[in-house]
């Protein structure tokens, strides 16, 4: 009897989906941090993200595309994610049982990275939604607007949290799943990159953390931390 080989394919499928969510995330972190050099930083940047340094002038509908996109392998990555979650109350308690039993610290982190990933499945549904809507509000005063005056901040905090320690965990895994960085050694390689992962893992959530930060104090105070005037802020 033949094998079927569509596990192994919709394994691969989920690990190139996830790693291209995992870059993006990164990038796009970055970028949003860029709000702590300053509001006319942030501003740059997302001018040049949607070609305004080529045609004179913002195009909101290249953010549009670009999350069009990311929604649609988001959607497929989580499709494609839930088949390994547990199914029913039975498996939960299953897997809860086992994982006090071994005490594998491996295992706890794909625990982590199921709930990480539940909370994601919610809050970066909405979070896309208003992009992809909302695209000509990106920007110093209409992103501090949003998050202050729209009471998105909350969501924002959480999702923060959720996709850092998903994108982490979940490039840690990929390397360990596919054998990346291994090496003569291992268990030792293994350690490293663990330790390698919690280090970025604590900077991005500083630096992702602040930036938000930056923009809930431009939208209370109309400023930026180094004192400079925000326009387009209405209250």
């Amino acid at each position: 009897m033949k094998k079927s080989l569509l596990p192994a394919r919709l394994d691969l499928a989920q690990s190139i989906t996830g790693l291209v969510l995992a870059v993006f995330m990164a990038f796009h972190l970055i970028f949003d941090s860029s709000i702590l050099l300053g509001a006319g930083a942030f501003a740059f940047v997302s001018g040049a993200l949607e070609c305004e340094l080529f045609f004179g002038e913002k195009i909101p509908l290249i953010t549009t595309a670009v999350v069009i996109v990311i929604f649609a392998i988001f959607i497929a990555h989580a499709g494609l994610a839930m088949r390994k979650f547990p199914q029913n109350a039975a498996q939960y308690r299953t897997m809860r049982s086992h994982m006090k039993e071994m005490r594998h610290g491996d295992t706890s982190l794909w625990w982590l990275q199921i709930w990480t990933g539940f909370a994601m499945f919610f809050l970066a549904s909405v979070h896309l939604y208003i992009m992809m809507t909302q695209p000509q509000t990106i920007g110093p005063a209409g992103s501090a607007y949003r998050i202050v005056f729209e009471w998105k901040w909350p969501l924002y905090l959480v999702l923060t949290i959720a996709v850092v320690l998903h994108a982490a965990v979940g490039l840690y895994r990929l390397a360990l799943k596919w054998g990346w960085f291994e090496g003569q050694n291992p268990n030792r390689r293994r350690k490293t990159l663990k330790k390698a992962v919690w280090i970025v893992t604590v900077v991005y959530l500083t630096m992702s953390l602040a930036a938000l930060g930056a923009f809930i104090h431009i939208g209370l105070t109309g400023q930026d931390h180094f004192g400079n005037a925000v326009e387009g802020i209405a209250r």
